[in-house]
């Protein structure tokens, strides 16, 4: 195990302060940090991706656990404290610095399999989220996804209908994962304190419906929660098919996109990717 210098330490050290353009906020409690790291199970040998490192609290926790951590980081103003983890774990840390938006995560991580751990950025958290869940190719390659959001979007991605706070993510999110809200994170834990509060998601994929588009689905998810205030059958003119299909599967169009369940989205998407 590595002896390490606290985390105040080694910001203080390299001159380092959160960037509110980059929206971060940085973690010091490393209890915290390595209960974080133990949510997706043991670690130990696994293939970890983690976006926005920072000045790399969890990546301690992560590399501590026995994972093999490839990190993403755009402030090069990080660079030289993540180096410092690389040496203190050889072999161990890869970093690569970029976009994690414009890069090929399965590409980063060699084609095999990995979990995906990261406190992440909040001005790219929501669309890095819906990458990961997207596409046709299920199961992907990621195991897991252990992320902090800001607590009001973590709500969102677990939300059951008839619920303020069920929308499009939280469709996107339970189709063909499970995703559930493992750790609340009060606002007194960053440096700075953000305004909000944050939780950790944690989400699984698990089986694909059988003859359902992700394209289609996320077509419909988008033109029913874009007018959530309209009924379904307003809300879906503009997907071909949609309203005609809501009758072949048995729901009234006057209800709103806010009362289906998740089944109820795939039922249609199915009608329409046939």
């Amino acid at each position: 195990m590595a002896d390490l210098p606290p985390l105040r330490e080694v910001i203080a050290r390299h001159g380092l302060s959160a960037s509110k353009a980059l929206g971060q906020n940085f973690l010091f409690d490393e209890q915290l940090l390595d209960r974080i790291a133990a949510i997706p199970g043991d670690l130990a040998g696994r293939k970890v991706l983690e976006v926005g490192p920072g000045p790399g609290g969890l990546t301690r926790a992560l590399l501590r656990a026995g994972a093999e951590v490839t990190a993403i980081e755009m402030d090069s103003r990080c660079l030289p404290a993540l180096a410092e983890l690389g040496e203190a774990f050889p072999g161990k840390l890869k970093v690569i610095q970029g976009d994690a938006l414009k890069l090929d995560h399965a590409e980063i991580m060699g084609g095999e399999p990995f979990a995906v751990l990261s406190n992440l950025p909040y001005n790219v958290g929501t669309a890095l989220f819906v990458r990961w869940l997207g596409g046709e190719n299920w199961p992907p390659l990621w195991t897991s996804l252990t992320l902090m959001f800001q607590q009001e979007v973590a709500q969102r991605i677990a939300a059951t209908p008839d619920n303020s706070a069920y929308g499009r993510l939280a469709v996107l999110a339970q189709w063909r994962s499970e995703a559930k809200m493992a750790m609340k994170v009060h606002r007194s834990a960053f440096t700075p304190p953000p305004k909000v509060m944050s939780a950790i998601v944690h989400v699984e994929p698990r089986d694909m419906p059988d003859g359902v588009s992700a394209r289609v689905l996320e077509r419909l998810t988008e033109a029913a929660f874009g007018q959530r205030r309209k009924m379904l059958r307003q809300s879906l003119k503009g997907v071909p098919g949609a309203v005609e299909a809501l009758e072949q599967v048995g729901i009234d169009p006057q209800r709103r996109a806010e009362t289906l369940s998740v089944g109820d989205f795939v039922a249609l998407a199915r009608v329409l990717s046939a």
